[in-house]
């Protein structure tokens, strides 16, 4: 949090996007709302134990599990429009207690997948970067910045080939020593069609990493 998000919380406490009590952004009973979601492929949407890619998404993706803590709609999209378009940073500390109990694997490591930078210019900070080190924080996981981003195109509104073409080669690693051999688990707000976290862990993957899961707030 921002030392002007940490002013703003204490003088001008937000109010909850749930049921409006004064306070935090999102109280401990709104939050408690957020229920587990079924167990699915990320990709076709079949229902999948442990959110395991499929047998046949698997011929495609290198990503082995990709959860989600919500959907994307509601009070999760709300939270997210303020973290990413309001400068509440406070949101990436909310949203990462919903993310934080799907993460109980331990021996991983936390890597956030970058946003473009013109993006970042923009806010004055990375929303993923954010909720990744809140995460490393509630946790108790080591968080690393092991991405860098090559492309710095917008995949909103872009339909799945759009983001695949665009993103093939958008991602670098930048400590491959840090990669090789390890369980890496990617941090992100929110899955649409799943490229940009594909583009990612292909990258992780062709550096040595053992394993690449993913871990988003919302799924779209």
């Amino acid at each position: 949090m921002s030392l002007l998000d940490k002013i703003v919380s204490t003088f001008a406490p937000y109010d909850c996007l749930g049921c409006g009590i004064e306070g935090s952004l999102l109280c401990g009973d709104c939050l408690a709302l957020f229920g587990q979601l079924p167990e699915r492929c990320y990709r076709c949407r079949k229902l999948s134990p442990g959110n395991k890619t499929c047998s046949s998404c698997r011929s495609s993706s290198v990503l082995r599990v990709v959860e989600a803590s919500t959907t994307y709609e509601f009070i999760a999209k709300e939270l997210v429009w303020q973290l990413k378009f309001q400068g509440a940073q406070a949101a990436a500390n909310q949203i990462a207690q919903c993310m934080a109990p799907l993460l109980s694997t331990e021996g991983v490591v936390l890597v956030h997948v970058p946003t473009a930078s013109s993006r970042v210019r923009q806010r004055g900070y990375d929303q993923a970067m954010l909720i990744a080190k809140a995460l490393s924080r509630q946790t108790g996981l080591p968080h690393r910045t092991l991405l860098g981003r090559l492309g710095q195109h917008h995949q909103v509104g872009m339909g799945r080939e759009q983001r695949v073409t665009q993103l093939a080669k958008a991602f670098r690693v930048l400590r491959p020593g840090s990669v090789a051999g390890k369980h890496i688990v990617l941090i992100d707000d929110v899955l649409t069609t799943g490229a940009t976290l594909e583009a990612a862990a292909r990258a992780l993957k062709a550096a040595g990493a053992k394993h690449v899961d993913a871990l988003v707030f919302a799924q779209v």
